[in-house]
């Protein structure tokens, strides 16, 4: 029986809070900036155990450095702002496409969900329309019934007052005209 097994794969590089450049007192060391470019290690600089960098600056280089004061040591030195070289590498190492499609597609779904919530409201007012035009129709229908009944229930009365008045009046030509003449009273 095989088994499956979920990993966590994130799928966006998460935030990273980033010192502010406030300005450093000047009996401090600065933070931020360095004398040289960061240390890039290659392979070739790779022994068999150890491990050395290609970074050949000495200590006099740093910028911590205690040979000299402040203001003096890093005048001469062109010095890397790690703050924006961070900055930048995290906007090269982060790729916002997929983001942009996400929100693309997310406010082309949203658009398509506000036209059919507007469509929908539209057709629930023409069935509104419709329904009050089906109520008085109703309404309408019903009062024609009921004055239908009204006038077919005085019309049988007098159909049977006629009725009874013909037999009463003249009983004999009123038995040979129901016998030529028959008809269901039920109907």
């Amino acid at each position: 029986m095989a088994t499956q097994r979920q990993y966590y794969q994130p799928s966006a590089a998460l935030p990273i809070n980033m010192p502010s450049k406030a300005p450093a007192s000047a009996s401090l060391f600065p933070v931020s900036r360095v004398a040289g470019s960061p240390p890039e290690i290659s392979d070739s600089s790779t022994t068999t155990g150890s491990r050395t960098s290609g970074y050949s600056l000495g200590p006099s280089s740093y910028a911590g450095s205690l040979s000299g004061d402040y203001e003096s040591s890093t005048a001469s030195y062109s010095g890397v702002d790690v703050v924006d070289m961070l900055s930048d590498r995290m906007n090269n190492a982060f790729d916002p496409t997929p983001l942009d499609k996400g929100l693309a597609m997310q406010a082309q779904t949203s658009g398509q969900l506000n036209a059919k919530q507007r469509e929908l409201l539209e057709l629930q007012a023409l069935a509104q329309r419709r329904l009050k035009g089906v109520r008085a129709n109703f309404s309408e229908g019903i009062k024609t019934a009921k004055e239908t009944k009204r006038d077919l229930e005085w019309t049988q009365k007098r159909v049977s007052a006629l009725k009874s008045k013909a037999e009463s009046v003249h009983p004999d030509e009123y038995r040979r005209a129901t016998r030529t003449y028959t008809y269901d009273d039920e109907y």
